[in-house]
């Protein structure tokens, strides 16, 4: 086989935009698929029943995302990013093709679980790609894509699902996902050009299972804790007892294998990838955290409409589009970026502090103006981050790297929700009548009790948003120490290595010749 080029033409922007519209598309089905589901949920269970497994058809999914991402993206570096990212939307179409033809509550939760390992691939190699094809320099003019797709699928995948679920039926919250599958694996298969070089796979079996196991204890850990069991329980508390012993299992094969499956080497080599890496765990337990509870309390104590879920979110993800935009625009034309965390994580931190003041009293409008705070915040961060994480990586491990970026968010929103799900029950619990009726009509009930009601649920907000700011507040001392290094972008002599700000050109990263 010959060798490849050592200096292939850079495609230009509009070709660059064109292949990354299938990349986008996959993206948006993954992050509109659980949006989706769980407004059909309700229906899902009085069609096939199951009630009391009903947190297994999320957790499944989740659990199977966050273990698989790592995976994926140690992959897509061995065996080429292109085929593998291909792979994993294949995987994640037959998953959907599956739970929509269950037909019993467990079938669906372990199709579910087919479903979330090929959204973990998809989640881990879309923004390898991206880096694949666009050196961190000229990042930002594409971001407001990556903005964008979040965005619509935070805001759009509670009306899609109340629309497809009310008039075609919960199947179709999954079958829909086979033709824009079908269209986005036609679209990459053809407009995706990688180039190619020649690599050896070695797979690093036990590494990936330790991984995996640390990964499900955690989750499992976290998602149980609180809800399912008491924080001090001995089931959580073993479950975290099995990630840590977990984690130091792992740290020792790793330094032993050729080809690790999460190369230690990320966190090591500068000091920008693990400072990143706090600050997307920040930004998933600040993302999933407002996602979920803010619309809670605009609906029970604002009075919001609960069709209208999804548009309760627009003054906080509008920010993060425009913001996202600005901030990559800029670091596009002058390459300079410490600036953006720092405004990110204070912009949060106000924010949150704001949003923890609110109570009944407080206008819709106001509590908008707070969401927009955040999304601002959210906007300096969310894409900047991942940047500035690649920039801080080799090439051949772009898509470890970034899976591991997109690994701490997933684990950051796990645990957040976690935490703030058992605060906030600690806190409305004592406010709910005996019967416990006050959680589905609080509007129904006598004054005093609604007037309890609504101050528990209020004293619960409050708790989230304040703890969300302290996390906020610690994650802008990493921000400040974020090293301003230049951004990779330009070509490089075919001998030497990519490093850490000296990337190839657009397009030069190699894929290795099995997957091409």
């Amino acid at each position: 086989m010959s060798a490849p080029d050592p200096s292939p033409s850079p495609p230009a922007p509009r070709a660059i935009r064109w292949a990354l519209l299938g990349v986008m598309l996959a993206m948006l089905l993954s992050m509109l698929d659980n949006m989706v589901v769980g407004t059909a949920m309700p229906t899902i269970v009085r069609d096939l029943g199951g009630l009391e497994h009903i947190s297994w058809v999320v957790t499944a999914y989740t659990l199977a995302t966050a273990a698989s991402t790592p995976v994926w993206g140690k992959f897509g570096d061995l065996f080429g990013r292109k085929n593998v990212y291909l792979l994993a939307v294949a995987v994640f179409v037959a998953g959907s093709a599956l739970s929509g033809a269950a037909q019993s509550m467990l079938q669906l939760i372990l199709f579910r679980a087919v479903q979330g390992i090929g959204a973990g691939g998809i989640a881990a190699l879309a923004f390898a790609l991206i880096g694949s094809l666009v050196p961190p320099r000229e990042r930002g003019r594409y971001q407001g894509m990556t903005a964008s797709v979040m965005a619509v699928g935070t805001i759009g995948g509670p009306l899609v699902g109340g629309f497809i679920t009310g008039h075609a039926g919960w199947r179709w919250a999954f079958y829909v996902n086979l033709p824009l599958g079908a269209l986005a694996l036609v679209w990459c298969w053809f407009m995706l050009r990688l180039p190619a070089s020649r690599g050896k796979a070695r797979i690093d079996w036990a590494g990936i299972t330790l991984m995996t196991a640390v990964i499900s204890a955690l989750v499992l850990a976290t998602t149980w804790a609180g809800s399912t069991h008491p924080w001090g329980s001995w089931q959580v508390l073993g479950l975290f007892g099995v990630a840590v012993a977990g984690v130091a299992a792992f740290v020792a094969v790793e330094r032993r294998v050729a080809e690790p499956v999460l190369p230690l080497r990320i966190f090591t080599g500068h000091r920008n990838f693990p400072l990143m890496s706090v600050l997307m765990l920040v930004s998933g337990v600040t993302m999933f955290g407002c996602a979920l509870y803010l619309p809670l309390f605009q609906q029970t104590v604002q009075g919001a409409s609960a069709s209208d879920s999804g548009l309760l979110l627009l003054p906080m993800m509008a920010p993060v589009v425009l913001v996202s935009q600005i901030g990559g625009r800029v670091m596009s034309a002058t390459g300079r970026y410490k600036l953006f965390p720092v405004l990110g994580t204070a912009s949060m931190t106000a924010g949150l502090l704001l949003l923890s003041t609110m109570d009944a009293s407080t206008p819709r409008a106001l509590t908008g103006c707070y969401m927009a705070l955040v999304g601002v915040g959210m906007g300096f961060l969310t894409q900047m981050v991942t940047t500035i994480a690649q920039n801080s990586v080799e090439m051949r491990d772009m898509g470890a790297g970034s899976a591991a970026i997109t690994l701490f968010r997933t684990i950051g929103g796990s645990v957040g929700v976690a935490v703030f799900g058992s605060l906030f029950n600690r806190a409305v619990h004592g406010g709910l009548p005996a019967d416990g009726s006050g959680a589905v009509h609080a509007a129904a009930l006598p004054r005093a009790a609604r007037e309890a009601y609504l101050h528990a649920f209020v004293t619960g907000t409050h708790q989230i948003f304040l703890v969300g700011a302290v996390v906020c507040a610690v994650s802008l001392a990493a921000a400040l120490l974020v090293k301003e290094v230049p951004l990779r972008g330009k070509a490089e002599p075919p001998s030497g290595q990519a490093k850490p700000g000296s990337e190839s050109e657009v397009g030069a990263a190699p894929e290795p010749t099995s997957a091409s």
